[in-house]
């Protein structure tokens, strides 16, 4: 008997992981058919390859958003989709976090109150954000390393690469309004161009208040169960002939030639689901000793110092409503990322992630024997990132640290003043560099508060001394230790005091009457000073090694890549996300985090009731909220239990830039919205696990239900396409 189901269970995984793996990887659109389609069409999906990507017929991929920062519109910080005829786009809450921190005052507190334009004269603009559409994408492998032999210098290579994209970039952009950028896959070995259509006039539409679009906040963060409605609401806007305009308000809503059809038929367990987006870093092909140096050394130490920095700004912002609104998208920020590394750590140990890649590197080392040109790459990556690990750690140390503190890092903004001023042969370099510092003037200061600043310095510099390697440690953070004994704290109180960079008035008495030998008085500050001389002593001690150590790896990567898909002729290989579109796909499925607990697959309004406690921040449920769960108006936006669901899990592989995402369901249309990953999984950027890692997200039909029932915000509802 025992026998007979050992060979069931060996058939049954043997039937099971070719399916497991498929939920893997982030493909490439033009790839889709060759690669990928197959294996979707045997999880469940009911289209076609030219249904998702098309360049002559609108496709899906005309249907999503890459939203981008005015001057880096190819770094996409998160996705959205298009859910109207009329521009509409649909994104995170924490996507739009902080455009809405932006337009927010004690008088207008959207983060807390929430936010719905109920007429498009009532929309927010917002001039730093961008929205991209890909319109086509391109193998140029060829073209860019056309000219690129073995026998030259890495140099030599890169000059003639740099070359040829300018020049294929230059071709591809002629005679149009499109912008293209040239990307690396597979470490450098193949070369892909996207070309996109950039709108810059992005205008705030709707946001829930951040009990419901945060609810949970950084407690529940990276978490499941999960119950954040974690959505918000743009509109873009054209100029002429619907093409892109910068804000002006004779724009006109942008027509789209593809919207998402909703559908509020329901989610079941095991249905097909697609992830479409931006998804921006993952390193799945690094070595096992890039994954100790993140997982021993880096990690730790950037938790630490982000935790310092975490603690001193609750203790603030539960004391005071306006700080808290100034410090909400800053927290965020930090605190995302911290609470990542702690679960990637424990996420690589749990699945012995270095011994792993050990056992491949070893595989490989044998192979290499028959393959002279792959031979020692194991032994230069050990000997490379033995060099690299305290380079690393001063950097993250110096970054995580003393750059990390406000007043030093706005001081450092002036180094570009204090350049143009001692340069001048007139006054028209000063005058901008001054008109570009008062620009940033009311904003830095309307999110500042010093004490919070002046609390961090102490702490944070107090670790950076005692935790740098002494050999990395700037020669200023020794003198401070020696003039104040130690205490850090005491050295806090006189920057703050000293520093004009500490004081809005100051600064703008400084730029009011600066003349050329101003930029003494910059030179002689103390932020000023502190923030120089780390950044020199990183320019001087520790970048020129860093970066020739960096240089090697970038070959190194390129031939272990190169030689692992030699290697594993049978292994379909995905590229390593890098902010261009892909297509993840996968099932609605719950997970087992540990021993005796089962994780279902989807959470309901009902969770959020029973988590309500209005002496916790992030658990305090609005009152209308409560008022329509109790007198059970939900409207068409039920489940079969005839409870409004919140949020759902898949086996989707997910980043950073899929936030914000469209999830769709086998037939194309929008069953909602993908926001973060579960914590057990976040060390899927590195290994991807199909039995823990989960994506999480936002199902539509609780978007539906706050903007119909809570925002009662009929204008957005009536614009959509819904599929009952």
């Amino acid at each position: 008997m025992i026998k007979r189901r050992l060979i069931l269970f060996i058939v049954a995984t043997l039937i099971v992981l070719p399916l497991l793996r498929a939920h893997e990887g982030m493909w490439v659109p033009i790839l889709l058919e060759k690669y990928s389609y197959e294996q979707m069409q045997k999880a469940g999906f009911k289209l076609t390859a030219e249904d998702i990507y098309d360049i002559n017929q609108a496709s899906l991929k005309d249907a999503v958003v890459g939203l981008g920062y005015m001057g880096r519109p190819f770094r996409h910080f998160c996705t959205a989709e298009l859910i109207s005829d009329e521009g509409l786009i649909l994104t995170n809450h924490h996507c739009g976090y902080r455009a809405i921190q932006r337009h927010s005052s004690v008088e207008h507190d959207y983060l807390t109150d929430g936010f719905w334009a109920y007429s498009k004269d009532e929309e927010l603009a917002n001039p730093w954000m961008t929205a991209s559409f890909l319109k086509r994408m391109e193998d140029v492998t060829d073209q860019v390393l056309e000219g690129v032999t073995d026998d030259m210098t890495e140099e030599e290579r890169e000059t003639i690469i740099r070359e040829n994209q300018e020049a294929i970039i230059e071709k591809a952009e002629e005679g149009t309004h499109y912008r293209a950028n040239i990307k690396q896959f597979f470490a450098g070995n193949e070369y892909y161009m996207s070309v996109y259509e950039i709108f810059k006039d992005v205008r705030l539409v709707g946001a829930p208040p951040s009990a419901i679009g945060k609810f949970g906040g950084d407690t529940d963060n990276w978490s499941w169960p999960r119950h954040t409605g974690d959505f918000s609401m743009f509109r873009i806007y054209a100029g002429e002939d619907n093409l892109p305009s910068a804000y002006t308000s004779d724009n006109k809503p942008y027509e789209p030639v593809k919207h998402f059809e909703i559908s509020t038929q329901g989610i079941n367990k095991g249905d097909f689901t697609m992830v479409l987006g931006y998804p921006g870093t993952t390193q799945q092909y690094i070595p096992s000793f890039a994954v100790a140096l993140k997982k021993n050394h880096i990690n730790p130490l950037r938790i630490k110092l982000r935790e310092t920095r975490l603690d001193v700004m609750n203790s603030y912002m539960e004391q005071d409503k306006a700080v808290r609104i100034q410090y909400a998208s800053k927290y965020a920020g930090i605190s995302n990322g911290w609470k990542k590394w702690i679960g990637e750590i424990q996420g690589l140990e749990r699945f012995n992630t270095i011994e792993n890649k050990e056992k491949l590197e070893k595989e490989f080392k044998t192979w290499a024997k028959d393959h002279p040109k792959y031979r020692g790459i194991v032994d230069s990556y050990e000997a490379l990132y033995k060099g690299l690990t305290p380079l690393q750690e001063g950097f993250y140390y110096a970054i995580e640290s003393a750059m990390a503190i406000e007043l030093v890092d706005y001081a450092g903004q002036f180094s570009r003043l204090v350049d143009d001023a001692k340069e001048a042969t007139d006054s028209t370099a000063v005058e901008e560099s001054i008109a570009r510092i008062q620009k940033g003037l009311d904003g830095h200061f309307k999110d500042y508060h010093l004490p919070i600043d002046k609390q961090i310095t102490g702490k944070v510099l107090d670790i950076y001394y005692n935790g740098v390697p002494k050999d990395f440690r700037p020669t200023i953070i020794n003198e401070i230790y020696e003039q104040y004994n130690g205490d850090f704290d005491a050295y806090a109180d006189d920057l703050f005091e000293k520093s004009i960079f500490a004081s809005k008035a100051r600064v703008e008495k400084l730029l009011e009457d600066f003349t050329f030998e101003d930029y003494k008085k910059i030179e002689a500050d103390p932020a000023y000073q502190l923030h120089e001389q780390v950044a020199n002593f990183y320019r001087e001690n520790i970048q020129p090694e860093y970066a020739k150590i960096s240089d090697s790896l970038d070959i190194l990567d390129r031939e272990y890549v190169d030689g692992l898909r030699k290697m594993q002729k049978d292994k379909v290989f995905y590229p390593d996300a890098n902010s261009t579109f892909r297509i993840a796909f996968g099932k609605i499925d719950g997970y087992e985090p540990r021993d005796a607990v089962e994780y279902e697959y989807q959470t309901t309004l009902k969770g959020i009731i029973e988590k309500d406690n209005p002496e916790v921040y992030d658990y305090r449920v609005p009152a209308k909220l409560k008022e329509l769960y109790h007198q059970k108006d939900f409207g068409n936006y039920t489940n079969s239990d005839g409870e409004v669901p919140v949020c759902f899990i898949g086996t989707n592989h997910t980043t950073g830039g899929n936030s914000g995402s469209p999830v769709l369901d086998a037939n194309g249309r929008l069953i909602g919205v993908n926001f973060d990953r579960a914590w057990e999984g976040v060390m899927s950027d590195i290994t991807y696990k199909p039995e823990i890692c989960r994506n999480i997200m936002l199902d539509i039909r609780y978007v539906l239900f706050i903007v119909d029932k809570y925002a009662e915000a009929d204008n957005l509802i009536k614009e959509m396409t819904i599929k009952e």
